[in-house]
């Protein structure tokens, strides 16, 4: 049966907070009250300032009110954590605080982008299952590994709801308006967004690897899901090709062919990213990050992390944090 009570939303919008996450989270509310002829759901925004919030954008949105919000004690209050760059920064104690009381007072707790990594902080994710944009994805799994973190687009674990960020939060909120209203209110609110597909929870954030790489090779594709998989214990070329049933040298002139480099090359490049995302979104040692990405030898690491970035692992974790989705 639909709800009868609106249900109440509570978008925390945190300092550089972005913007289409949040969007795909508000505009699915408004629109199934709209479709519905009445008011299915209600919602603020509140920060840590009173007057309004900056996106990552720089763009500004009004608030509703600061951090002295009460959520109250009906059990269909949802609190959204909007996060955005620099994330850690925003992990301040009255957040945390804030948010620990809502969550003691019933609130659902949820976070669109990177709003996981507070929730995290507030240990409110603790032994639950959860998502995270797949650009923070091995930061936070190394800073919260008391977190079950999945790839997919959107994570409903009871009552803390995670979405990754863009457009994935849409699919959060259809489902949820799917379970309370039945799923024609929910198509009918898709239909009006032109979002024509609806994801689960089983599907996973990034474009498949050819799609991503521009190239459609089953062996090759095959290939490089091996190495994303095994970033901190790299496969030699040899056993990559044997796996894929070829041979070395047809390997190296896959590579040469499609992507322009070395297999070698592209395991490189593919372990260097890795490692400058833990730099940027992680208080890990360089030791650390080196071995997390498969590099024995500092001096190695960052001799290679010079080469493909223009400097050294030291200073750019001096730089400040990496721009994050």
């Amino acid at each position: 049966m639909p709800s009868e009570k609106p249900r109440r939303f509570t978008f925390l919008l945190l300092d550089r907070f972005t913007m289409l996450p949040f969007t795909a989270a508000i505009e699915p509310l408004r629109l199934a009250n709209r479709v519905s002829g009445r008011e299915l759901y209600s919602w603020r925004l509140i920060g840590q300032g009173r007057d309004w919030a900056t996106c990552s954008n720089g763009s500004r949105v009004a608030l509703d009110g600061g951090l002295d919000a009460e959520i109250g004690p009906e059990r269909d209050d949802v609190v959204i954590v909007c996060g955005g760059t620099d994330i850690a920064r925003e992990a301040t104690k009255p957040v945390l605080t804030w948010l620990r009381k809502q969550a003691r007072g019933g609130a659902s707790m949820g976070a669109v982008c990177t709003g996981a990594w507070i929730l995290a902080e507030a240990g409110l994710l603790d032994g639950r299952r959860a998502t995270i944009h797949w650009e923070n994805h091995d930061g936070f799994a190394e800073a919260f590994p008391q977190v079950d973190l999945y790839r997919s687009v959107f994570v409903n674990d009871g009552n803390r709801l995670t979405a990754a960020g863009g457009t994935s939060s849409i699919d959060m909120m259809l489902h949820l308006i799917a379970e309370a209203q039945g799923d024609a209110v929910a198509t009918e609110v898709a239909d009006q967004m032109l979002h024509t597909t609806i994801r689960t929870n089983q599907d996973r954030q990034r474009l498949s690897i050819p799609t991503r790489i521009g190239v459609r090779h089953p062996r090759l594709a095959a290939v490089i899901a091996r190495m994303e998989g095994n970033l901190e214990d790299p496969i030699s070329p040899a056993r990559l090709a044997a796996d894929a049933g070829m041979s070395t040298r047809q390997l190296e002139r896959l590579f040469r062919r499609y992507l322009n480099r070395s297999p070698k090359r592209y395991y490189m490049e593919t372990r260097l990213a890795r490692a400058r995302n833990l730099l940027m979104q992680t208080e890990m040692s360089i030791i650390e990050v080196a071995l997390a990405s498969g590099f024995s030898s500092p001096s190695h690491f960052s001799k290679c992390y010079r080469a493909l970035y223009g400097s050294t692992p030291y200073r750019e974790r001096g730089t400040g944090a990496a721009p994050q989705a």
